[in-house]
């Protein structure tokens, strides 16, 4: 048990208190499964800022890119460069989607399929389990952090965060979740910046850092260590799980506007990019200070409690913790949404009734804080947790909506093939050892192989007869049956362009 446990379990108590009179607060302005679910769709600038650069900084940063530093060195700074090039790719690729009013990614992949019903729904199996491995992962993160810091047991642990996410969580919905995380997110995003200046100089500047690390873990990137292939296989397999994370997507449907989503997420890659080489500069810190962790992802945790007196580690150790919490509070809430909207649909043939949205959301959360809890053991480490879902779970997924999107002779089937393809193949180069040490983890033949099978068939089976115009009706009419997303009516989507959405429909209204 660290020494300064008591002061650490009481500004733990501290923050979550803190954050459950947020989501208190944020619950009275909650009347809709809108409300709930989307933040009534007027996220503002400030907050989509805040809780998407959150969400970047969370546990991937913390302890996951800082641990990977500290067994690979300069590697550490792939993380960032991968996250903040996936938030450049959603301004480029995807940020327009917000003026059609989907939910969920299904809906939106769906659409681009002529509102093709197997794809809704495989999609929406595919993002729900998405959402509860990210989820498992910010539980075994902020687990971590709270066994490092008081002794817990892990187990316990791990309940007691996934508690943590979901009480402020159910009480106030996303408007609670992107308020905590902007808050959070800001105090460790300054805090990170700290720990790593004051890490550096204790390790001795630069010369400490080399005389502590090898000669590959010093190079440019860590790549004389890693690989070229792998290194590279790291930072995009980063910038996929951006790209087809379904949390991402959610920050672009509650937006107030597709500016609004264009300038928070500039915002938050910049910020996100210039933070890239601080994970890498504390894991190589942490290295030379104390060469034998037995757990690489306990060098965070550790510097804090090496560095700084135990009230300023206490302060940082847990903003890091609050943060890894909001970062699984925004795929908690992204995974209810996909079971509410698309999952239930799916297995009962109706949706929920509109005026039980509320209720139904809370329930839908408690289960999916549940399962994620249940496969939060699924990994030895963070990064390998989330790069393995990733390359199995969203590297076909990505290919089908890029091909959907911006290939008109794509098809429903072509979309599936790509699913598929990328997943088999990302099963088969993480079962065989040779393949997994040469490229480092399965992204790049995972998206090639699904890139392959997308084309191929979608030549060989018939073009969809269903215009754009029309899927979007028929996706806004399901919408008018929940209740939610009800700004942009079946109606309202007839003169919309089919390329790109045309013009704005939803009536402007003050914003969050």
């Amino acid at each position: 048990m660290n020494d300064g446990s008591p002061v650490y379990l009481i500004a733990f108590i501290g923050a979550l208190v803190v954050m459950l009179g947020i989501g208190v607060w944020v619950a009275r302005r909650t009347s809709s499964g809108e409300d709930f679910l989307l933040a009534g769709r007027k996220l503002g600038t400030p907050l989509l800022m805040g809780t998407t650069l959150a969400t970047l900084v969370g546990t991937g940063s913390s302890l996951g890119a800082v641990g990977f530093a500290y067994e690979n060195g300069w590697a550490g700074a792939l993380y960032g460069i991968g996250g903040a090039a996936g938030v450049i790719g959603l301004i480029w690729l995807f940020s327009d989607v917000r003026r059609h009013g989907f939910m969920t990614f299904a809906e939106e992949l769906s659409f681009y399929f002529g509102a093709n019903r197997l794809i809704k729904g495989v999609v929406s199996i595919i993002m729900l389990l998405a959402s509860v491995g990210w989820l498992g992962a910010h539980i075994m993160g902020g687990a971590l952090y709270l066994s490092y810091l008081t002794g817990m047991e892990p187990t316990l642990a791990k309940i007691v965060v996934a508690l943590g996410f979901g009480l402020y969580t159910v009480i106030g919905g996303y408007l609670a979740v992107v308020v905590t995380d902007a808050l959070q997110g800001t105090i460790l995003f300054v805090g990170f910046t700290v720990l790593a200046a004051v890490a550096f100089v204790q390790a001795g500047g630069f010369s400490g850092i080399e005389q502590g690390a090898s000669a590959e873990a010093t190079s440019m990137l860590g790549i004389e260590g890693l690989g070229v292939l792998p290194a590279i296989s790291l930072a995009l397999v980063i910038a996929v799980g951006v790209l087809a994370t379904p949390s991402y997507r959610q920050r672009i449907y509650s937006a107030a506007d597709v500016g609004t989503v264009r300038r928070s997420f500039g915002l938050a890659a910049l910020l996100f990019a210039v933070f890239a080489v601080l994970p890498a500069v504390a894991g190589l810190a942490a290295h030379a200070i104390e060469p034998g962790l037995e757990n690489p992802d306990t060098a965070f945790p550790m510097l804090a409690t090496t560095v700084f007196p135990v009230w300023l580690g206490a302060f940082l150790l847990i903003a890091g913790l609050s943060a890894t919490m909001s970062s699984g509070d925004s795929d908690a809430v992204a995974g209810v949404t996909i079971l509410l909207r698309d999952v239930v649909q799916l297995v009962t043939g109706r949706l929920p009734q509109a005026e039980h949205m509320v209720r139904y959301s809370r329930i839908a959360l408690v289960c999916v804080l549940a399962l994620a809890l249940a496969g939060a053991l699924i990994a030895d480490t963070i990064i390998e947790y989330i790069t393995m879902m990733i390359s199995t779970v969203l590297t076909g997924l990505l290919v089908a909506s890029l091909l959907g999107k911006f290939w008109r002779r794509s098809t429903w089937q072509g979309g599936l093939a790509a699913m598929i393809g990328g997943s088999a193949t990302s099963l088969a180069v993480q079962n065989i050892a040779a393949w997994t040490e040469f490229w480092g983890n399965p992204v790049i033949p995972s998206l090639v192989v699904a890139l392959a099978a997308g084309v191929l068939v979608s030549l060989v089976t018939p073009r969809s007869t269903v215009t754009r115009e029309e899927a979007l009706r028929l996706l806004a009419e399901e919408r008018a049956a929940l209740d939610v997303g009800t700004h942009l009516r079946a109606a309202d989507t007839a003169g919309a362009d089919a390329a790109d959405g045309g013009a704005e429909t939803e009536p402007p209204g003050p914003r969050t």
